[in-house]
């Protein structure tokens, strides 16, 4: 770390910043590859009916209500000579690798109760698996710099990596898959690379980083520390909001390929259609945070919000019946809001995890990503469970010309449907307080008003 001696400002060095932020790599990877591809692998590949893969996806998020919480309350409560989350990156690395070749490697059986619920076992795993790298990953954000610009930085390099991972997990899966006889053995090797490749980067994330000794700051019991996370307005507001935004992506993603496919008639317009996406949002990412600087990071992350709900009913409009080319074009588009939408949540949770630290004197970033990990997960199975349904309700079945039904459904799924639910997000932030202001009165000492 550096002091700027004009400012005051504790700034990390960038190898620290770099080491810090390539385990989002592997942890945006898995989001996307379950986000845009484990409902479509699911359904046209190990063949479950969309209801039931939805209904498993669904299910599983009730065990993430145990597993994420309790987590983030363990890696508070560890001491180890690593630290309190160094370990868990280092040794739950391969178990995540393992975990995510399982899921994608689908069997054999036809039974839809046994597939729904081998699906469910190995939704269970993984998540679990994930879990237990990434809460203890993120709840280091707070302890790497307590300065309300450097934390923005310091995610703009974590998303930087987070974008590449996003691209590999988009455009990447169908070239894997294409490489195999057959659709099994493809989405086998998939989740073979995307293992490894998860746990590589949290093994180099959890080697690059230091962590300060805490002995002294254990929280209370589990249950008193969760009622004190459910007490800090400020980070529920973006937490909630936090929900919508990933609900409102998922929604777009996880129907991107059945719209490529189905209403263009084109499925291999999913890989551009998906990079051009991720490679828009990553050049806007370094955009994004010069202009929290000039604006605030509640007002870009309005922004994303806006700015994908608008590419949203672009598409439902103009989509069907314009050129491909339409299309792509409002994906870059939604591309530019999904830029302006990866760092401003991530430097804003820090702050209203500090706001309540100084207050009471005790660390409880575990709990509080432990519950930001579980909404999250929560708000991305939802849409995914949702879209399942809202599909079977349709008529939808695999690898045959749709009815008018399911077009409309799957129309609606790319259009208003999320479109709704970005709006909504961009309303409930505009209560969100801590603002540069705000968060120097926090430090202060001083009370949020």
């Amino acid at each position: 770390m550096g002091e700027d001696t004009a400012t005051g400002r504790i700034r990390l060095k960038v190898r620290e910043k770099l080491g810090f932020g390539v385990a989002d790599l592997g942890g945006n990877l898995f989001f996307t590859a379950m986000g845009f591809w484990s409902m479509n692998y699911l359904t046209d590949t190990v063949g479950l009916p969309a209801a039931l893969a939805g209904l498993a996806v669904m299910v599983a998020k009730i065990w993430d209500a145990v597993t994420d919480p309790l987590m983030g309350y363990i890696s508070d409560r560890t001491i180890s000579r690593l630290g309190r989350r160094r370990p868990y990156l280092l040794y739950g690395a391969i178990p995540l690798a393992l975990t995510a070749w399982f899921f994608f490697s689908a069997p054999t059986m036809e039974n839809p109760v046994a597939l729904t619920i081998w699906a469910l076992v190995s939704l269970c795993l993984l998540n679990t698996a994930y879990t237990v790298v990434n809460i203890p990953y993120g709840s280091l954000t707070p302890e790497m710099t307590k300065d309300y610009h450097e934390r923005t930085s310091l995610n703009g390099y974590r998303f930087g990596f987070a974008v590449i991972g996003t691209i590999l997990g988009a455009g990447a899966v169908l070239p894997l898959v294409g490489l195999m006889p057959d659709r099994r053995a493809g989405f086998s090797l998939v989740g073979l690379i995307f293992g490894l490749i998860m746990a590589i980067t949290a093994i180099i994330t959890g080697l690059s980083v230091r962590e300060k000794p805490h002995d002294g700051d254990r929280p209370q019991g589990f249950f008193k520390t969760y009622a004190v996370v459910f007490r800090n307005k400020p980070y529920l507001v973006l937490l909630f909001s936090y929900m919508l935004y990933l609900a409102g992506l998922n929604f777009l993603s996880g129907i991107l390929v059945y719209y490529m496919k189905y209403i263009l008639n084109d499925e291999a317009l999913t890989t551009p259609a998906m990079l051009l996406l991720l490679v828009i949002a990553m050049v806007f990412i370094p955009i994004s945070v010069i202009l929290s600087k000039h604006i605030g990071k509640k007002r870009v992350y309005q922004l994303c919000f806006g700015i994908m709900a608008t590419a949203c009913m672009g598409i439902f409009f103009l989509g069907h019946r314009t050129a491909p080319g339409v299309t792509l074009g409002l994906m870059a588009l939604a591309g530019i809001g999904l830029g302006f939408g990866y760092v401003p949540p991530f430097a804003m949770l820090p702050d209203a995890i500090e706001a309540e630290a100084v207050t009471t004197g005790q660390r409880r970033e575990g709990a509080y990503y432990g519950i930001w990990t579980f909404v999250a997960k929560l708000g991305q199975s939802l849409a995914t469970a949702l879209l399942g349904l809202i599909l079977a309700a349709a008529n939808y079945v695999p690898e045959v010309i749709q009815g008018p039904e399911s077009i409309f459904a799957m129309r609606l799924l790319i259009g208003p449907i999320p479109a709704v639910v970005l709006v909504a997000g961009m309303v409930l932030i505009q209560f969100y307080p801590i603002d540069e202001k705000a968060y120097a009165a926090i430090m202060a000492g001083r009370e949020l008003s």
